[in-house]
């Protein structure tokens, strides 16, 4: 039987202590299926070393793989160090689409009433990152300047992802596309991701569509939008702050993952890379309630976070045969094997009440 090839990108700290939880998933024991995994080091001191090549490395190889899983790491923060990885990452596999999903995690409760799954699908490049920005004197005041610029290849690429994901509905029902930039305000920059979005309408017509300006959206959120399960396609930077309040909203900003898509030219996923969602402090919120014991949140969220990207890519491509559907293709029998019920996920976690297995494409009597 085929194996599958998965680039490792190791990182720092708690990420790489996440990311070790989820590699130790991939036993072919568990999966049924022989993996190689190709490593690199992405640690800061790493970094350092070698002036960022590992970075384009790293990339190359998920190129070919198709495939990886990529801890959190340390971005420094001086001008003249090595700076954040994962622009590089992104631009070297000429990633388009960040998608991130919130979902209930058993035994806490949400706020805002917020009940059904919310995905924020995001540019993964371009906008206020890797922007020129410099800075002039003006008349005894200091000007600053940021030179930003969007695509309408990505913005393309984002609303067209974020109406499949909705016409999907892998986390329930179908969703509704919900959001939108600010379009008003700046109808040529912005307004761009806006002309895809109303495209992307006619050519999904199954799909509800409720473009809303992206402080609306914000106010939406807490007001009582999300009767529904909701996808927000965003521009780069709207998307990166939305994010961080959407996760919180279903009670901890460390309870989904990152993925990373490269999409092809018929806007299907051709690489995927999952990061394990981190931020230790909320693990202690968590186990403050006494929900989780020591160590079962970061074990939880690093599986999910392999087997969402291996699953999602499959789903999506539709073929048995591809690369990314090897992994897909073999969850369930995994499950199975080692006697998932939805509710003890022995040796995956421990005592772990379920986290949404449904969404990750997997199945047991539990949950059908």
């Amino acid at each position: 039987m085929a194996g599958a090839t998965i680039v490792v990108l190791d990182g720092d700290e708690t990420g790489q202590e996440l990311l070790e939880a989820a590699l130790a998933v991939l036993d072919p024991e568990v999966i049924g299926l022989p993996v190689e995994l190709e490593r690199f080091d992405l640690s800061l001191e790493n970094r350092r070393r070698t002036a960022n090549a590992v970075c384009t490395e790293a990339a190359a190889a998920m190129r070919v793989a198709g495939l990886g899983l990529k801890a959190a790491t340390i971005t420094p923060e001086g001008a003249d160090d090595v700076g954040s990885p994962n622009r590089l990452i992104r631009e070297g596999i000429d990633g388009t689409v960040i998608v991130r999903t919130g979902r209930r995690i058993p035994g806490v409760t949400p706020i805002a009433g917020i009940h059904h799954p919310i995905t924020v699908c995001r540019m993964a490049v371009g906008d206020a990152y890797g922007a020129e920005q410099w800075r002039e004197p003006s008349a005894g005041d200091e000007l600053a300047f940021r030179t930003e610029r969007i695509s309408r290849r990505v913005c393309r690429a984002v609303a067209e992802h974020a109406f499949r994901i909705a016409a999907a509905g892998d986390d329930g029902p179908p969703a509704r596309v919900y959001g939108g930039p600010k379009w008003t305000v700046s109808p040529v920059y912005e307004g761009m991701l806006k002309e895809e979005m109303d495209a992307a309408a006619e050519r999904h017509p199954e799909v509800g569509y409720e473009p809303v300006l992206i402080d609306a959206t914000y106010a939406g959120l807490v007001g009582g939008a999300a009767t529904g399960p909701l996808v927000i396609p965003t521009l780069n930077r709207d998307g990166d702050l939305l994010s961080d309040l959407v996760m919180p909203m279903f009670g901890s900003i460390a309870g989904a993952e990152s993925i990373l898509l490269s999409l092809d030219d018929d806007l299907r996923p051709a690489v995927a890379m999952a990061e394990a969602p981190h931020a230790q402090p909320t693990f202690s919120e968590l186990l403050a309630q006494g929900e989780l014991a020591l160590g079962e949140r970061e074990y939880a969220t690093a599986v999910a976070a392999f087997r969402k990207a291996a699953s999602l890519v499959g789903r999506i491509r539709g073929d048995t045969d591809h690369r990314f559907a090897v992994l897909d293709g073999h969850r369930r029998s995994g499950l199975e094997r080692v006697g998932c019920c939805g509710r003890r996920c022995d040796p995956f976690i421990g005592r772990f009440d379920g986290l949404s297995l449904r969404g990750h494409g997997f199945s047991c009597n539990a949950i059908g």
